[in-house]
């Protein structure tokens, strides 16, 4: 309840509309199970992916990925020493979920930001650490990928 207050009261501040999502009869959900969203969505998102360096929309959490193309990027990025980031369980929300597919055009979870750009799913992220364009890419963040310096150590 207090994450239905809390949203319902950010929405308000903002000035935006406040709607409740109904079912597919038309009837309104009850509130419980059930959340107030801000009618701009996508202006919500495109704030959620600048507050963080790094953000992550994923099934389940970075402690418990809820998938294996989530659970990819949370080692991905633990390799690199990334540790400072937002990440954002699609799976408590299905209006998120869709959402933040909306935004990106990009069909599939998990997906990656970067200072509010996005990144690609887990197959992008995959492929930039492959061939070091991760390196180079969280270096422009402000961020030393330990992987660098595991490289250095070896030698």
């Amino acid at each position: 309840m207090n994450n239905l207050i809390r949203a319902t009261a950010r929405c308000l501040r903002s000035g935006t509309a406040v709607y409740m999502p109904r079912q597919a009869d038309g009837r309104l959900w009850s509130a419980s199970g059930r959340r107030f969203l801000c009618s701009d969505v996508q202006k919500d998102l495109g704030e959620i992916v600048k507050k963080d360096k790094v953000v992550v929309f994923m099934k389940g959490t970075r402690a418990q990925p809820m998938c294996g193309f989530s659970n990819a990027v949370v080692q991905i990025l633990r390799m690199h020493g990334v540790d400072d980031y937002a990440d954002y369980n699609v799976l408590e929300d299905q209006d998120l979920r869709q959402g933040v597919k909306d935004f990106s055009n990009w069909p599939t979870i998990p997906q990656v930001y970067f200072n509010g750009e996005f990144v690609g799913g887990c197959d992008i992220l995959l492929q930039m650490h492959q061939n070091g364009d991760l390196v180079d890419e969280l270096k422009k963040l402000g961020i030393h990928s330990a992987l660098l310096s595991a490289e250095k150590e070896s030698k």
